[in-house]
């Protein structure tokens, strides 16, 4: 993953610089960034204080450990249901498996 130049506190100060009367070239030139990634971060950070943004990457973090156990629960019980469905009989067209005939 790319390393970032700045921290989300660091953003926060930058936005809050301009909200407190700053204009935006001169804080965007102050901190060597440019207008583009000024208004791109406002539109990501614009209106969060530093607790939120953690409190966002903290709820991030966790839904992506959420979605792997998920993930990793599906796929045991795909492999479950389908060590029970070779014990019923042949494959049918569908891809379950039928019961056997008699």
């Amino acid at each position: 993953m790319k390393q970032r130049r700045f921290t989300e506190e660091q953003i926060i100060t930058i936005l809050k610089s301009v909200e407190d009367g700053q204009k935006v070239s001169d804080v965007c030139r102050a901190n060597a960034i440019s207008e583009a990634t000024y208004y791109r971060w406002k539109s990501a950070y614009g209106g969060m204080d530093v607790s939120q943004i953690q409190r966002l990457r903290h709820l991030e973090e966790e839904n992506r450990r959420l979605k792997h156990i998920v993930a990793d629960l599906t796929l045991d019980n795909a492999a479950l249901k389908d060590v029970i469905g070779k014990k019923w009989g042949r494959p049918c067209s569908n891809g379950l498996y039928c019961p056997p005939q008699r």
